[in-house]
């Protein structure tokens, strides 16, 4: 029950973009568009999950008994780097349409701070190996979520009659700041 809990906190009520803003560069640069909100957020779990399991692992089984622990943020940023690498070697040679689609906005998931964030978290927590899974599990489909639905407002947006100053970034960063507030104060 704790881990369903973990995972129901990770995806919902502590939603690391809602809550944490963090994650808001490829939030507001993938979401004009369904397709690519959907294709940047499974990128985003692949990467979140492997990324927090291998530093997880790197971080107790190397940084702590060297005590090395102060390199953890490098050590991850690395972690990350070398994920999207090959992630992105591997989408280019077995689903060239999703890279062509996709191109520059893969090496971007390395900047993504939202997924160095949920790392540290992890180990900030001092969660287990099994929490570190599930916690990076639903940070990143929350970050899903919320890419997923922020990109069909934006459609929406887009076809509302808005005020031109307020048209595009900056109605949708009120639309975000709603959505955070809706769940900051009812624990969506």
């Amino acid at each position: 029950m704790k881990l369903v809990s973990l995972f129901l906190t990770a995806f919902l009520t502590e939603n690391i973009v809602l809550t944490k803003f963090l994650g808001l560069c490829p939030l507001m640069g993938n979401s004009k568009r369904e397709e690519n909100a959907y294709k940047m957020g499974i990128l985003v779990v692949l990467t979140t999950v492997l990324s927090s399991i291998i530093s997880y692992l790197f971080y107790y089984q190397i940084l702590v008994p060297s005590n090395t622990a102060h390199l953890r943020t490098l050590v991850f940023i690395f972690t990350i780097a070398s994920i999207v690498g090959i992630l992105e070697i591997l989408i280019k040679k077995y689903f060239p349409s999703l890279y062509k689609s996709m191109g520059l906005y893969i090496p971007l998931i390395t900047t993504n701070c939202a997924v160095l964030g949920i790392s540290i978290l992890t180990i900030d927590n001092a969660f287990s190996f099994l929490e570190t899974v599930i916690y990076s599990l639903g940070s990143s489909l929350g970050f899903l979520l919320v890419i997923y639905v922020f990109s069909t407002l934006r459609i929406k947006m887009d076809r509302a009659p808005i005020l031109k100053g307020f048209q595009g970034i900056p109605i949708a960063f009120i639309t975000l700041g709603i959505i955070a507030l809706l769940f900051t104060r009812y624990g969506l």
